[in-house]
């Protein structure tokens, strides 16, 4: 991933699992993403709050709102003030989708907390042809930032590949949530 990063000059987000590996973490990488399924290690958490790295903390499957945030304040009260919340999608009994994207915690987490919020359509509905329409609503609906997969080759994909974009329709979609911003008072 440091040759990637090197050679793109994109940063580095990946997905930690335990506090034992925070310091390779803090050192590797630009962007600490906590999982879903790690959203209530309260050790990890605490660690974490330790660094000054930022920090992405994922919405549990199960979790309310209300635990999510403090979450978050696990983090923040080690001293580490550069948390991101991403709604992903929480667990239902709809089985159509992975899980069911709550839009509505989007507002509601602005009105509860200072913390920006982004949003990972493609994990919620884990099918690449409804990733643009709630990206959508995503923006919409006050979301600070999407995360979006994009491959050039989903259907060869290693993992995730039918929630990803094509490179080709990632474009076309980032001009129109640029329009859609627009149209909610918003810059892209």
């Amino acid at each position: 991933m440091k040759a990637a990063r090197k050679a793109s000059g994109l940063p580095i987000c990946t997905e930690i699992m335990s506090a034992d590996k925070i310091e390779r973490f803090v050192e590797d990488v630009d962007l600490i993403q906590v999982g879903a399924r790690n959203m209530q290690n309260f050790e990890l958490l605490k660690e974490l709050g330790k660094t000054h790295k930022p920090i992405l903390l994922k919405r549990g499957l199960s979790a309310t709102i209300e635990e999510w945030i403090m979450s978050a304040e696990y983090i923040m009260a080690g001293g580490n003030e550069n948390v991101i919340l991403c709604e992903r999608g929480i667990r239902t009994f709809e089985h159509y989708t992975r899980n069911t994207l709550d839009l509505s915690a989007i507002p509601a987490v602005k009105k509860l907390s200072h913390l920006p919020v982004v949003v990972d359509p493609s994990h919620a509905a884990g099918l690449w042809w409804m990733v643009e329409p709630l990206a959508k609503a995503a923006v919409a609906v006050g979301a600070d930032g999407l995360l979006i997969e994009v491959h050039n080759n989903p259907e060869c994909a290693l993992c995730d590949g039918a929630q990803s974009l094509r490179p080709e329709r990632f474009a076309r979609l980032m001009g129109e949530l640029k329009g859609i911003a627009r149209i909610v008072g918003r810059d892209m």
